[in-house]
């Protein structure tokens, strides 16, 4: 199931206007995290049109409910290098690519969209598996909220709207997931590191490779049980 999220909503009007791109690709589960304005507003309804029930059914939470996700994708337009391992982004049609090889099915799976003024800060960057960023002018790459949101929906839509012929197949989940990183944390703590930055980064690229394979519960468990030998 995916969801989308926005974090600290600041303008009523947004927020209808992404519940209507959500409606016109068959997403409906909204959650606003620590939402600055109304979402109930009349600016947002009028701007929902006939994704109403999609705002009416909107769920309001605080930060730790992100936890409750098996993967979290942020947005940003702020790209980052090779350096910057935590805003090494992919596309929407290279998410799109990896949601439509899994059993969305089985897992909660949280698309973040910022804030309308300074998008999404390090900390919620950090939470994430991995990060999508639009293509655009590099004069003026940053889009409005509400239209990033409608061309990740439409990418997503493109590939998941088809028959999937991999229902079948159980994911790893947030739990398999936390099982693998927490073994290879121990093994990073084993190992000898000039500086502690080194061994850092060593966990930030663990992170995301975890994230961005989004494997199978079959290939978590293996890989759980070769670090296990690892980890003795």
């Amino acid at each position: 199931m995916i969801s989308t999220i926005l974090i600290e909503p600041e303008t009523p009007g947004n927020i209808g206007a992404i519940a209507r791109s959500m409606k016109n690709f068959d997403l409906k589960n909204l959650i606003l995290i620590n939402p600055k304005c109304g979402h109930l507003d009349k600016e947002a309804l009028d701007r929902a049109t006939h994704a109403k029930e999609i705002l009416k059914n909107a769920i309001i939470k605080d930060f730790p409910y992100l936890k409750e996700f098996d993967y979290l994708i942020a947005t940003t337009s702020q790209l980052g290098t090779d350096y910057n391992i935590p805003r090494s982004p992919i596309t929407p049609e290279q998410l799109a690519e990896k949601l439509a090889k899994i059993n969305l099915k089985e897992l909660n799976v949280g698309i973040l969209i910022g804030r309308e003024g300074i998008g999404l800060k390090n900390k919620e960057i950090l939470m994430s598996d991995f990060v999508v960023t639009i293509p655009s002018s590099k004069a003026y790459p940053t889009l409005n909220a509400a239209h990033a949101a409608t061309i990740v929906f439409y990418e997503i839509f493109k590939k998941i709207g088809k028959e999937k012929v991999n229902e079948h197949i159980i994911p790893a989940t947030k739990i398999e997931k936390e099982i693998i990183l927490k073994k290879l944390d121990n093994i990073l703590d084993k190992m000898e590191f000039t500086t502690k930055e080194k061994k850092e980064t060593q966990r930030k690229i663990w992170k995301r490779i975890v994230g961005k394979s989004f494997l199978t519960r079959r290939e978590a468990f293996a890989l759980i049980g070769f670090l296990k030998k690892i980890e003795k």
